[in-house]
């Protein structure tokens, strides 16, 4: 087996920039506002949580991994994570008192949680409700997504011409088509930003092969979760800034800000990912810092 590229070295600092378009899509609707796609008020730039992030992954980790034992997900849709957690107390023959679970218990089964779920070791979890498997806090960590320019919500108006039951034949004609709406954006291009802290690998039994699935889950992520309801949503770049140590040689806001994108001169409303100028400035990183494209 190949050694594994600096890129996925779990023992080193990295620092990320994503950044993904969507095309007549909702990225990410808002259920206190009627799904309609997030926005940050005072700037109108969408907004994609973290937690929707983190579910792609989730989603392409176990679509490609989860036949594998160690890459099970722990939060899965309709699951339910004291399930989960008795898992751990019956792998290791232990008994659960809940909350008054001893540490040491409470230590191996959350080291046993680690070892098999992905999303554990990766982005940490809160274990503790029943059956008490303690806290996780994960070596990776994303923010919100926000969108370059300004967004315009839309809502467009839907029809469905099938009926459900037999009474709607008594409908008069034309006035059987059921109504509807759904919500998207005509163009958004989204930045994203990430970092990858070793301390936390370390005790959450995370190795260079997580590192590297997680990489090439953001980049592929989109493709095995096609929806209509949120278009065509792409990777568009992937910037990686690995430090030559665990605790890193600058700052991650200072990296971040080598990364520029801007509307190309002339362009009022984009709607491609070409209506765009990425600028890298790659020259001069500080000492001991490397960038990486992986996409882009």
């Amino acid at each position: 087996m190949s050694p594994l590229p600096a890129t996925c070295d779990p023992n080193l600092r990295h620092d990320f920039i994503l950044l993904f378009d969507v095309l007549d899509g909702n990225p990410n609707g808002d259920p206190d506002a009627g799904n309609l796609p997030r926005v940050d008020p005072e700037t109108m730039q969408g907004l994609v949580t973290d937690v929707a992030l983190k579910r792609k992954v989730r989603n392409y980790v176990h679509a490609t991994r989860g036949d594998e034992e160690r890459y099970k997900i722990y939060v899965e849709e309709g699951s339910v994570l004291n399930h989960q957690h008795q898992r751990a107390y019956t792998a290791l023959n232990l008994k659960s008192k809940g909350a008054k679970q001893d540490q040491k218990t409470r230590n191996q089964a959350k080291d046993w949680m680690c070892r098999n779920f992905y999303d554990v070791r990766t982005f940490g979890a809160v274990m503790s409700t029943g059956v008490n498997c303690g806290q996780v806090r994960g070596p990776v960590q994303l923010t919100f997504a926000r969108s370059i320019d300004p967004i315009l919500p839309l809502e467009v108006t839907i029809t469905r011409v099938a009926i459900t039951d037999e009474s709607e034949k008594t409908a008069e004609e034309g006035t059987r088509a059921t109504m509807g709406r759904k919500a998207l954006v005509p163009y958004a291009l989204f930045r994203a930003h990430g970092f990858f802290v070793p301390t936390f690998a370390n005790k959450t039994s995370f190795n260079g092969e997580d590192l590297q699935l997680f990489w090439e889950s953001l980049e592929q992520m989109w493709v095995l979760d096609r929806s209509a309801s949120r278009g065509l949503t792409s990777c568009r770049a992937l910037y990686l800034f690995t430090h030559d140590s665990a605790l890193g040689k600058a700052p991650a806001h200072a990296l971040f800000e080598r990364v520029q994108v801007q509307k190309k001169e002339g362009v009022t409303a984009p709607r491609a990912f070409s209506d765009y100028r990425v600028q890298v400035a790659g020259e001069d990183l500080p000492e001991g810092v490397t960038l990486h494209r992986l996409v882009g």
